[in-house]
C-alpha cells in the first residue's frame, strides 16, 4: 500500500472515529449539562487542570519518540513500557496525597475524595501508551478509531446513568476514569505486541534528546492551557467556572472535529517523508487549503449562531456561556492551523526548534494572561485573539524556514479564507 493509500484510509478511519467520537462525548455532554448544574462543571474543571498537568509527565516525550524513529527494538519499547508505568503510579501517589491541599487552596472539601478517585488515571493511562503510538507508527487508524469510540460509547453511558441517579460531580469524575479502562482493554485486544522482561536504562537515554524536548513543549503547552481555568477557579465561584469551561469545551470540541481527522495522521506520514522536501512541501500546502477552508466556514457558522446552539444543546441556564463561547470563537483557527506548522518540525526531527517555539509562543501567552485578566474574563479573551494570530505567524516563520518555503505561501490560504 502507497503512502498515499494510506494517508487516506487513515484519514477515513480518523474521520469515522471523530465524527462518532465527536458526537458521542457531544450527546453526553448535552445529557450531562441538563442533568447537572454548572457548579458540578466547575468543580470538575477544577480537577482537570490537575490531571491535565500531571499528565504530560507520563512518558515523558518517549513514547511519542516511537513514531519519530525508524526502528524501535524490543528493549526500548519494553523499556518506554516499564518507565510508563512507574511514572503513572508516581504520579498517582502524589495526586492522592495532595488532595488535601487542592481542597484546600481551593476552599472546597468535597475535592479531596474526588481528587483522590481521580488520581487511578495517570496508573490507567500509563499502560496503553507504548501500544497507542506503536498503532499510529503503524497508520493502524482503524484500531484506534474503534477503541475510541467504543470507550466513549461506554464511558459516557456510565457517567449520563450515574447522572440521572443523582450522583453530581462524581458522574463527570466516573466518565472520565472508565474510558480510560475501556479505551485500555480495547487496545491491549487489538495490538499485536506485548511488553517483554527487557528494560534498559541505555535505550531510554537514546530517546532523551528528541523525546525530552518535545516533552517539555508539550508539558508547556498543556500548563498554559490550563492555567485560564487555574485563574478562574481561584478569582470566581464554581459556577462562574462552569460557564467559562463549558465555553471553552465546546469551541475545542468544533475545533479538534474541523480539523483533528487530518491532524492525527499528518504526523506519522510527514515522518515517512522527512527526506523528500520537495513531496514534503506539496502535502504541507495542500493540508494547509483544507484546514483553512474547513475551519474558518465552521467556525463562522457557529458564531453566528452561537446563542440558539448553546440554548439548544445546554437549556437556557447556560446563557452566561454564549459570551465567553462568541470571543473563543474568534481565536478558534489558531489551533488546527498551528497545529499543522508543529507538526512540520516534529515530524522532521527538530525538537529543539520546537521547544524554542513554543517558549516564544507561551511568553506571548503569559503577558495577556497578566493584562488580560485586570479586565476580567472578556479581557483575556478578546487578549487571546491578538495573541493567536501572532502565534499563528511566529509558527508559519519558523515553518517556512524549515521546509525552505516563503513566508507568504503560508499565509495566502489562510488570509483569503478570512476574507
Amino acid at each position: 500500500m502507497t503512502i498515499k493509500q494510506q494517508v487516506l484510509l487513515g484519514v477515513k478511519w480518523v474521520a469515522l472515529a471523530n465524527i462518532l467520537g465527536q458526537v458521542m462525548t457531544l450527546v453526553s455532554t448535552v445529557i450531562l449539562a441538563r442533568l447537572l448544574s454548572p457548579d458540578d462543571f466547575g468543580v470538575f474543571a477544577i480537577l482537570m487542570i490537575f490531571v491535565g498537568f500531571l499528565s504530560m509527565f507520563v512518558g515523558m516525550g518517549t513514547s511519542a519518540a516511537i513514531v519519530h524513529m525508524d526502528n524501535a527494538s524490543e528493549k526500548m519499547l519494553s523499556s518506554i513500557f516499564y518507565f510508563n508505568v512507574f511514572i503513572g503510579v508516581v504520579l498517582t501517589l502524589i495526586t492522592f496525597f495532595s488532595a488535601t491541599w487542592i481542597s484546600d487552596f481551593y476552599n472546597n472539601k468535597e475535592l479531596v475524595a474526588l481528587t483522590q478517585v481521580t488520581a487511578l488515571i495517570f496508573l490507567i493511562n500509563a499502560f496503553s501508551s507504548v501500544q497507542t503510538n506503536k498503532l499510529r507508527k503503524e497508520l493502524n487508524y482503524a484500531a484506534l478509531a474503534k477503541a475510541n469510540v467504543l470507550a466513549a460509547v461506554l464511558s459516557g453511558i456510565i457517567g449520563i446513568s450515574l447522572a440521572f441517579y443523582g450522583a453530581g460531580v462524581w458522574s463527570l469524575v466516573a466518565q472520565v476514569v472508565s474510558r480510560g479502562v475501556y479505551y485500555n482493554i480495547y487496545i491491549w485486544s487489538a495490538s499485536t505486541w506485548l511488553p517483554s522482561l527487557l528494560f534498559s536504562f541505555k535505550a531510554l537515554r537514546q530517546l532523551w534528546g528528541f523525546g525530552f524536548r518535545i516533552f517539555l513543549s508539550a508539558f508547556l503547552e498543556m500548563v498554559f492551557s490550563r492555567l485560564d481555568i487555574l485563574i478562574v477557579g481561584k478569582l470566581f465561584t464554581p459556577v462562574t467556572l462552569g460557564f467559562y469551561d463549558q465555553a471553552k469545551r465546546l469551541n475545542e470540541m468544533i475545533t479538534q472535529f474541523s480539523a483533528g481527522s487530518i491532524m492525527a495522521v499528518l504526523f506519522p506520514v510527514l515522518s515517512k517523508v522527512q527526506k523528500d522536501l520537495v513531496r514534503f512541501q506539496r502535502i504541507v500546502i495542500k493540508v494547509l487549503g483544507i484546514i483553512c477552508l474547513i475551519v474558518f466556514f465552521l467556525l463562522g457558522i457557529m458564531y453566528l449562531i452561537s446563542e440558539e446552539l448553546i440554548v439548544l444543546l445546554f437549556t437556557e441556564k447556560w446563557l452566561p456561556s454564549v459570551a465567553y463561547f462568541k470571543i473563543l470563537i474568534l481565536s478558534g483557527f489558531a489551533y488546527p492551523v498551528s497545529a499543522l506548522f508543529v507538526n512540520i518540525l516534529s515530524s522532521r526531527g527538530r525538537s529543539k526548534e520546537f521547544l524554542r517555539l513554543e517558549i516564544y509562543k507561551k511568553i506571548l501567552f503569559s503577558i495577556n494572561l497578566y493584562v488580560g485578566f485586570l479586565w476580567g474574563i472578556e479581557g483575556y479573551l478578546y487578549g487571546l485573539v491578538i495573541m493567536s494570530i501572532l502565534g499563528v505567524s511566529l509558527n508559519i516563520l519558523f515553518a517556512s524556514r524549515e521546509i525552505k518555503l516563503p513566508f507568504f505561501v503560508f499565509l495566502k490560504p489562510i488570509i483569503v479564507q478570512m476574507t
